[in-house]
């Protein structure tokens, strides 16, 4: 797969080091986003159905409105690329994650509905990435306030997944 060497400090925003930071710094992003569906869509799974709808605290989310979000999130950033990609200079507005989670309706649905879902904005989000050359991949625009590089998108892409998989671990399973 293509090399995208990982984002400069002055390619994303400071908070999303948390989810950049988890990559290597060995420019195989697209190879980790497909590593990191593979390994999201077996982990999950494995849990327990019953455990996919119930939240670990109040106020939480769900496992399966996390793995929504995780796409919702996706196709967000993938959006801004493509913005960004083709040199549009307009501004883009944030969004309110908490508000979007309500609407998605992902504890009614299928978990193997989700992961085609999921499955299938992931594959877009890598061709995408692959069919952009090193000038795309360094433009940068203003998303939530914040300057974002092309290849930066995709870091959080990758590195977002992480977070949120690495999160349900940490506060689903380590009371089993």
């Amino acid at each position: 797969m293509k090399i995208i060497p990982k984002p400069m400090v002055d390619e994303y925003a400071p908070y999303t080091i948390m989810y950049i930071g988890l990559l290597p710094d060995d420019g195989l992003v697209l190879e980790h986003l497909q590593n990191n569906l593979e390994n999201t869509v077996k982990f999950v799974r494995l849990l327990p159905q019953e455990k996919l709808t119930v939240r670990h605290a109040a106020g939480e989310w769900t496992i399966k409105e996390i793995l929504v979000h995780i796409v919702d999130d996706e196709r967000i950033y993938c959006y801004r690329a493509l913005r960004f990609a083709r040199n549009d200079k307009t501004e883009l507005p944030g969004f309110e994650q908490d508000e979007y989670v309500p609407y998605t309706g992902a504890n009614d649905r299928a978990l193997e509905a989700i992961i085609g879902e999921f499955t299938a904005v992931r594959n877009a989000t890598i061709k995408f990435f692959e069919s952009l050359d090193e000038e795309a991949l360094t433009r940068k625009g203003i998303a939530s306030n914040n300057i974002m590089s092309v290849r930066a998108a995709a870091y959080h892409i990758a590195g977002h997944e992480l977070h949120h998989i690495n999160s349900i671990k940490e506060n689903y399973l380590a009371n089993k």
